[in-house]
């Protein structure tokens, strides 16, 4: 399954704590679109749905639909905070094709 870097647990346990209504864990996917097919989704979730693989990352919980579970094998996900922007970067060992913004992909 997919792996949360250090930097990536530390950028979603402060948008956990600074969410305005109770949030349990953050729930990563994928869904049709972008430029390249694919496109990562991720939200703060009050809690998981049946069908679910649930991650535990220390005090973060990952939800992990059924549908996009296969597509995020291997996926490691970190947070770059530099000059250029800061933000979540995927790292997808499945992915043939990926675009330059590094949010969209095929396999």
């Amino acid at each position: 399954m997919l792996t949360l870097t250090e930097n990536a647990q530390k950028a979603v346990s402060r948008f956990i704590a600074g969410a305005e209504e109770s949030v349990t864990g953050l729930r990563i996917g994928v869904s049709g679109g972008g430029c390249s097919g694919f496109q990562y989704t991720m939200a703060l979730e009050k809690d998981s749905e049946s069908g679910d693989t649930v991650l535990d990352f220390g005090d973060i919980k990952v939800f992990v639909d059924e549908t996009s579970a296969p597509l995020l094998s291997g996926v490691r996900v970190d947070f770059l905070d530099g000059l250029e922007g800061s933000g979540f970067k995927f790292e997808n060992p499945n992915a043939t094709k990926s675009c330059g913004c590094g949010s969209s992909f095929s396999c």
